[in-house]
């Protein structure tokens, strides 16, 4: 890539909508194993930068470089993820008749595609291993029988994760996974996310100022579509223009 060290870097990305830009000359790179969170006020783009990054919206302009500089504009949402970018949404979605050790299961790459072959198939060895693996990564070894349906909201954000991660992906987007969660299971994804990026590039959004806090090396800030600042959380945090964006007494300007 054009910069050593980037497993992804956003190059004058505009999303228009009719002459409103969700996306605005954004520019955001990440290093692989990087843990970044973007933070900003609604309407701000965070979502729709995601979006762009999985190939779920088509950008008006600009580049997304992926890897070995691989383009990542005009490709499908299913080749991206092949490519290895993983995403979890904010509302977790897992097979709720199935058990948590299933749901894992139909996640592993395989030849066959659908959740009944799956079901009737045996895991092989291998198959099992990586399973077990990341059921002890969530935490969740001793719910590997539990129907997911009946999870706490915090564990299904985990199985999810899990669920992802098994699909190998260099990259993962994370949409504000704490929402909802109660403390103790707020601290636990931090640091699982944190444990996560020692293998992983993580990009997550988030509005949960304390989760950030304890997640967070480097923090992004997106204003009406464009990077604002960039830093630690303390040098996001005294940066006047951000307080000013958070506080609504400025715009961006262009």
């Amino acid at each position: 890539m054009s910069a050593e060290g980037l497993i992804l870097n956003c190059e004058n990305v505009v999303v228009d909508y009719d002459g409103f830009k969700a996306l605005n000359n954004c520019n955001f790179s990440v290093h692989y194993n990087e843990l970044r969170v973007v933070i900003g006020p609604n309407g701000a783009g965070k979502t729709t930068l995601l979006d762009c990054i999985c190939g779920k919206t088509k950008p008006s302009s600009g580049k997304i470089a992926f890897g070995n500089n691989i383009e990542l504009v005009g490709k499908n949402a299913e080749d991206i993820t092949k490519l290895g970018v993983g995403r979890k949404f904010q509302a977790p979605s897992v097979y709720g008749n199935l058990t948590v050790w299933q749901n894992l299961d139909l996640s592993l790459k395989r030849a066959s595609k659908g959740v009944f072959p799956t079901l009737i198939g045996k895991s092989t060895p291998a198959e099992r291993e990586r399973i077990n693996e990341t059921l002890n990564t969530i935490g969740l070894t001793q719910d590997a029988h539990t129907r997911a349906g009946s999870l706490s909201h915090g564990q299904k954000q985990w199985l999810e994760i899990g669920m992802v991660i098994l699909q190998d992906p260099s990259l993962l987007l994370v949409d504000e996974p704490v929402a909802g969660m109660s403390d103790k299971e707020t601290e636990q994804t931090g640091r699982l996310l944190s444990a996560l990026a020692e293998k992983h590039a993580i990009v997550v959004i988030e509005h949960d100022m304390d989760f950030v806090r304890q997640i967070a090396r480097i923090v992004t800030v997106l204003a009406e579509g464009t990077v604002i600042c960039e830093g630690t959380v303390e040098h996001v945090q005294a940066d006047q223009h951000v307080r000013e964006i958070y506080l609504g007494r400025a715009k961006v300007a262009h």
